[in-house]
């Protein structure tokens, strides 16, 4: 029998991606289960997704950190200090806006992963849907798409593991394209992680 890896799974917000997630392991789609799950926002509608799954989960918030006077990169270095008590085998960033410094990646040098929703050396960074929707209003592109990478100091830049291509139609408007974008989203993520998984030493 297959051995299960272990996943963390970071987010910020509604943790759709990782309902995809704890959907492919639950039903065998994927060879792993989720550990854990961590927010830097206490809202955050997938904290609740991971607690209806079981899943032990950790909000960590910067906030303190800001107030204290303390560095990102202190705090990059006790969240890798408690990620690391889980012993993940991939950490998969779904939804995470946060950006990572070396004090967190050097921890776990290429078990980091992130969902982008743009193609490879499109549209980096925040509000990414919105930006390659106004580019196609204004003829500049036809289609957009996401990506899964490994992750490096660099936003969005890391080696690519998996790509998916999204039309842009002329009756779109932009929660259609969103709405066609999270689908592929969901499909990807999973088709990754696998990908990611795999690649691991044994």
């Amino acid at each position: 029998m297959e051995t299960k890896r272990r996943l963390v799974v970071m987010i910020s917000g509604s943790g759709t991606n990782l309902q995809a997630i704890l959907d492919a392991c639950a039903e065998g789609r994927l060879p792993a289960e989720v550990v854990l799950v961590v927010s830097n926002r206490k809202q955050a509608f997938g904290l609740q997704r991971a607690a209806r799954a079981g899943v032990p989960t950790l909000y960590f918030p910067l906030k303190p950190y800001k107030e204290a006077g303390r560095s990102r990169e202190e705090y990059d270095r006790d969240l890798a200090e408690q990620v690391a008590q889980w012993s993940p085998d991939l950490i998969v960033l779904a939804g995470w806006m946060h950006i990572l410094s070396p004090a967190f990646l050097d921890r776990f040098p290429n078990r980091v992963i992130n969902l982008h929703p743009a193609l490879p050396g499109m549209f980096p960074g925040t509000h990414a849907i919105q930006r390659a929707f106004e580019a196609y209003q204004r003829g500049e592109i036809e289609a957009s798409g996401c990506m899964v990478h490994y992750v490096i100091p660099e936003v969005d830049a890391g080696p690519v593991i998996a790509t998916a291509r999204v039309p842009i139609f002329p009756e779109d408007t932009l929660e259609t394209f969103e709405q066609r974008m999270h689908e592929t989203e969901h499909r990807l993520i999973v088709e990754a992680t696998h990908k990611a998984l795999e690649a691991l030493p044994v």
